[in-house]
């Protein structure tokens, strides 16, 4: 399918499957030559022509340059519904709802903290609840669950997780409006009852890096990032609970489509028109589960600065650990831009895709608002991730999107056939990256070798427009569900 994509004459890094048959729109892939080529024989050129069917679908179906296969939706894409005409798909979205990451900064330095690099990354494991099915220490009643599902990141705070200072510098400051406890069914409320504070499996990880390489100075010197400093990573999301949503309304979707007469080409599709009553409850149950998702994360960024508090003896305000920025990359958000010319309040679908808002955003920090907003891509637990930051043109190419990681190279059953547990190890060890992870087979699930080369990822990114380099971090120490 990859041979149906034409470079876009006079833009480098865009390719363009034109509109034809039931394609409401056209495909547009951001990537280079090299990535077009890779995608040959996979499905995921293929998905991004089925989203271009979705009925008020504007502009186009776009895909990040991370793009691979999901459910649906490639992971990677991205796709705008007008709210009247339009419809919502949990496909567009995701299993793990706000599947998300954030960075805390430090004054702590890489020859200083490789001192205790081992003590510190077993104080995390031993703190953090990782794994399938791991059950946290907050044991959340009905009513507190559902402030959780309506206040999101506020709730935590409030509880003592965090400070005041975290919910400014998280997207929608931690809290998505529009979420009700309502349309979360009574399963899904119960996988969220003790979740909280729990890492999960898969590519969830907290990771210890240093800042590696600085490329924008005034951007680096606004986010506050400093060569050789040790910053923390967080990439969680909503856990059982947003899992379960997910797959409760796809039920119903898959009804809404014959209630309204939908022509699908792939029933992973499955949606209803955003305004029917259908999609009302999804938005509201997605909203919610989004809302776990960064209380979740906002309590595991609480159990990190406790594990440097016990392994530096210094507390986390006096080690400078504030927040970065947190960013969401499975959601569904009703946002204004432009499209023909005219601002108008559209849904977004991003599908392991992350904002990336440029300068001037009213939506963008004011700290950030002078460069944009932070962009967090992370790599591998092996090689490399990086800071960019949001672009005036990812606002009319994106709709104010970019990548969100490396992207597959393999799948999990793959990685497990083809990679070897000991050799794994020492690879790490001999890049100087030590790792705990709750089973040896989650570990090869996410060797490097798993993974596309972020740096590659990121250059397609730049060299597309949606989000520009400021700075590369390389990991140290790693803890996996």
């Amino acid at each position: 399918m990859a041979k149906d994509l034409k470079m876009v004459p006079g833009q480098e890094c865009h390719w363009i499957m034109p509109r034809e048959g039931g394609m409401k729109v056209d495909g547009i892939v951001f990537a280079t030559e090299k990535i077009i080529g890779d995608l040959q024989g996979t499905k995921a050129i293929e998905q991004v022509r089925n989203v271009a069917y979705l009925p008020g679908i504007l502009q186009a179906s776009l895909a990040m340059p991370d793009i691979h296969e999901g459910y649906g939706f490639p992971i990677g894409g991205v796709a705008a519904t007008d709210l009247n005409s339009g419809v919502i798909s949990p496909g567009g979205i995701g299993y793990d709802i706000n599947c998300g990451v954030r960075i805390m900064v430090s004054n702590l330095t890489r020859p200083h903290v490789q001192k205790y690099l081992e003590q510190l990354v077993n104080s995390m494991f031993l703190n953090i609840p990782t794994g399938v099915g791991k059950k946290g220490s907050i044991r959340l009643s009905k009513r507190e669950l559902e402030e959780v599902l309506i206040r999101g990141a506020g709730w935590a705070v409030d509880k003592g997780y965090g400070w005041d200072a975290d919910l400014e510098h998280s997207e929608e400051r931690g809290s998505m409006k529009g979420s009700d406890p309502g349309h979360v069914s009574e399963r899904a409320s119960k996988r969220g009852s003790d979740g909280l504070g729990t890492l999960g499996s898969g590519n969830h990880f907290i990771e210890v890096s240093f800042v590696d390489e600085i490329f924008d100075d005034e951007a680096a010197q606004s986010f506050g990032l400093f060569k050789d400093q040790v910053v923390f990573w967080v990439h969680s999301g909503s856990r059982g609970l947003g899992h379960q949503v997910c797959t409760d309304y796809l039920r119903v979707m898959r009804r809404a489509v014959s209630k309204y007469g939908i022509s699908l080409p792939d029933r992973q599709l499955d949606c209803a028109p955003v305004m029917s009553d259908e999609g009302k409850q999804y938005f509201a149950a997605m909203a919610s589960a989004a809302n776990y998702a960064w209380a979740n994360r906002q309590v595991l960024a609480h159990y990190v600065r406790e594990s440097v508090r016990q392994t530096f003896g210094e507390s986390p305000e006096s080690l400078g650990m504030h927040m970065l920025y947190d960013v969401a990359h499975n959601i569904g958000k009703i946002e204004e831009h432009l499209v023909d010319g005219q601002k108008q309040e559209v849904l977004v679908h991003r599908k392991g895709a992350t904002r990336a808002f440029g300068p001037g955003h009213k939506d963008v920090p004011r700290k950030y608002r002078k460069v944009g907003q932070p962009v967090l891509i992370p790599g591998d637990m092996g090689r490399a991730s990086y800071i960019l930051k949001g672009t005036e043109a990812a606002m009319r190419l994106s709709f104010g999107s970019a990548c969100h990681g490396a992207g597959r190279a393999l799948s999990r059953t793959q990685a497990r056939k083809t990679i070897s547990a000991n050799e794994l190890r020492e690879q790490l060890s001999n890049r100087g990256v030590f790792v705990r992870s709750a089973t040896m087979k989650g570990l090869v699930e996410e060797a490097p070798d798993a993974y596309k080369d972020v740096g590659a990822v990121v250059e397609a990114t730049a060299c597309a427009g949606l989000a520009e380099k400021v700075a590369r971090v390389r990991p140290m120490g790693v803890i996996k569900g």
